[in-house]
Parts: structure tokens; C-alpha cells; sequence
């Protein structure tokens, strides 16, 4: 098995943070850094670890959801000491669970984690373009015509997003950038870093609160925040169908 993939599978990280663990040096089979991709390992002989600490396959990944609430990182630990997600879960927790994809520092909502990297590594990649819906509290009302231009692409410092779903959901005060305040629901289908508040801001109305309430088919239900829950069968075979 590739080194990457004995990794993923061990709940070392995503399939591509696996890679940069090798590359950072921090990956020893046997003792020994390896660092080339392509290294192969056998899970019943060889001993890897990671910083010191050695990894198993578990015969059964581990998956949750976990209603993040805003001033936690996500992350598993902090060189400067923040709080993680991590500190929600309880000491029973499996070992080996890290985070599908980031939420803010300041985003709530749902998260997903796992130890299951290769059903994380397919969730995040481009070309499965799996949906999630943001409930983003923005200053002002957006019109009909800047949910149009929302729904149709905005152009960022990184180019144009793809086409979004946008609704108003509530509002209070008439449709403009200076007074009132309004909650929009964006469903995006792409993952660049802290996109929905940079299309917001885009077309005039910065936010001032931003919660993830569904990932693919999982939604963020009654879960309050800061709990966390184990997926269900259901979900878990749901999540696969939509990184397929």
C-alpha cells in the first residue's frame, strides 16, 4: 500500500495532507523518514509513525458531525494555543479524527469529521462538486438583481466563482447596501478559502455572522452548538454516494 494511503486510511490526515506530512519529514517507516510519494508499506509488517507516534488501520472509520460554534479552530491542535475542535470532543473520542474541509475561525455550523481519509479526500475534490449551504447574516438588503449576480458568478481576486444558489431568506428594511440587515442562503459547490464572505462583500453587503447548516446530504438538523454526534449508517453510505 502507498504510504499516502496507509495515512489516510489511518486517520493521519486527508490523502493530500498525508502527502505534505511526508514531505514536511515528520513521516518514519521503521525508524526512517521518508519523504518520496511513491513509498510503499506493508500495514501488517512495517511500523509508521507520525512525530513520533505510531498509526494503525482501524477496521472501522470513524465519522461525525459537530455543530462548531464561532472563536474555535479547525484544526487539531494550535502552535498559538487557540482552542480546536478537537477540545468539543470527549476523551473517548476515536483517536485519528480530523476535520472534512475548514469552517472560520469565526464560521459556525456544521463540520465533518473523520478518520476515514479517503471519503475525505473525495468530498473535497473539485470534480465532485458537493453542495454546501451557508446561512450568512449581511449588512443591507440584497435586491433581485444582486441575487441574480450572485447566482450567476462573481468575480474575485482568483477569478470567477462558478454559478451559486442564492435566496433571501429574511430582512428587515428595503432592498439597499446602507440600512437594515438581511439573512441569505448561498449553496456554492466549490471550497476556496472564505468564499462566501468574500462574495458577499463582493456585491455590497459584508457579513457579519456565517453558519454552515448542511454538507452534501448531511444537514445540521436540532445539533446544538458545540455538540457533536456520530453519523448514522444512513449517512455515512449518503456521503459516499455524493463524492461518487
Amino acid at each position: 500500500m502507498r504510504l499516502q494511503k496507509f495515512l489516510a486510511r489511518a486517520g493521519a490526515a486527508s490523502r493530500r495532507g498525508s502527502e505534505d506530512l511526508m514531505t514536511a519529514g515528520r513521516v518514519t517507516v521503521n525508524g526512517q523518514v521518508i519523504t518520496e510519494l511513491g513509498f510503499k508499506v506493508d500495514p501488517l509488517v512495517d511500523v509508521v509513525e507520525v512525530d513520533g507516534k505510531p498509526l494503525h488501520l482501524s477496521d472501522q472509520p470513524a465519522y461525525y458531525a459537530l455543530n462548531k460554534p464561532t472563536g474555535y479552530m479547525t484544526t487539531m491542535s494550535d502552535p498559538e494555543g487557540r482552542p480546536t475542535v478537537v477540545d468539543l470532543f470527549p476523551k473517548d473520542a476515536p483517536a485519528g479524527l480530523f476535520p472534512v474541509g475548514r469552517l472560520d475561525f469565526d464560521t459556525e455550523g456544521l463540520l465533518l469529521l473523520t478518520t476515514d481519509g479517503d471519503l475525505a479526500h473525495t468530498l473535497l475534490h473539485p470534480k465532485h462538486h458537493v453542495v454546501k449551504v451557508y446561512l450568512a447574516t449581511v449588512q443591507g438588503v440584497p435586491s433581485p438583481a444582486t441575487l441574480k449576480h450572485l447566482r450567476t458568478g462573481v468575480e474575485l481576486d482568483d477569478g470567477m466563482t462558478a454559478p451559486a444558489g442564492a435566496a433571501l431568506v429574511k430582512s428587515t428594511g428595503e432592498a439597499s447596501r446602507e440600512g437594515g440587515r438581511a439573512v441569505v442562503e448561498l449553496r456554492i459547490r466549490e471550497g476556496r478559502k472564505r468564499q462566501v464572505k468574500r462574495m458577499l462583500s463582493a456585491v455590497g453587503h459584508p457579513v457579519t455572522r456565517l453558519q454552515r447548516v448542511s454538507f452534501g446530504p448531511i444537514v445540521l438538523g436540532d445539533l446544538k452548538v458545540g455538540d457533536v454526534r456520530p453519523l448514522t449508517n444512513d449517512e455515512v453510505e449518503a456521503l459516499r454516494g455524493a463524492g461518487a
